[in-house]
């Protein structure tokens, strides 16, 4: 209230989304931190950085969306990377390697560019459906999701988007499984007409009581 502004922490470093920023200037920032630290000057001005197309970046990291987005640590049993032109992948795993779990889970940054923000949607989709890493749980499949969400296709997003956005997805899930007790009953109750039809009248009669106990059950 009183105009003030305070530093709660301040990282004199690249950000993990730097590649984004790399993507959209064709600029090197590790290239231009190192320079600056070795003391040469800074030649670029503001005028000079055009931003040019569309970037989006994933991290992966080992941990189940599914269950509080706990660590999942351990062995890496297969890898597969996707690759490609504007596909950009920053990672240090392999196949036979074992995520610890005394550590950060990060795995990868996988970042795209595109010439249009559809384009880059397209193209990370594309990414990480080639994406396949065994052994361990990860973060893909949300990502997944994620990219075909309308909020986010829309560009409708906010600090407050992947709250509304698990919201909308249990909604989603939930409705699925209706269908498919819905469909499944439907099937049950279409086949039992069928073997009415087709037994005699006392042995319909008399499998009636647990026919209807069954039904019971997908209540």
């Amino acid at each position: 209230q009183a105009g003030n502004f305070y530093f709660l922490e301040m990282n004199t470093r690249l950000q993990v989304e730097h590649p984004v920023t790399e993507l959209v200037t064709a600029l090197d920032l590790v290239h231009w931190q190192l320079k600056i630290a070795a003391g040469q000057r800074l030649t670029l001005k503001q005028e000079d950085i055009r931003w040019t197309g569309h970037a989006i970046e994933c991290r992966l990291y080992a941990e189940d969306p599914e269950n509080g987005y706990l660590p999942s640590p351990g062995l890496i049993t297969c890898l597969r990377e996707p690759a490609g032109p504007g596909v950009r992948l920053d990672s240090g795993v392999y196949e036979g390697w074992t995520v610890p779990l005394d550590y950060d889970p990060l795995l990868a940054k996988l970042a795209v560019w595109g010439e249009t923000r559809t384009s880059a949607i397209a193209r990370i989709q594309r990414a990480l459906n080639e994406y396949l890493i065994g052994g361990i749980r990860t973060n893909r499949v949300l990502f997944q999701d994620i990219l075909i969400d309308s909020g986010f296709v829309n560009g409708d997003l906010s600090t407050a988007f992947l709250d509304q956005f698990v919201k909308r997805r249990v909604a989603a899930d939930s409705d699925l499984q209706s269908q498919a007790v819905a469909a499944l009953v439907a099937a049950l109750h279409k086949n039992h007409g069928q073997r009415q039809e087709s037994l005699p009248a006392e042995a319909a009669s008399s499998s009636e009581w647990k026919t209807t106990g069954r039904e019971q059950l997908f209540r």
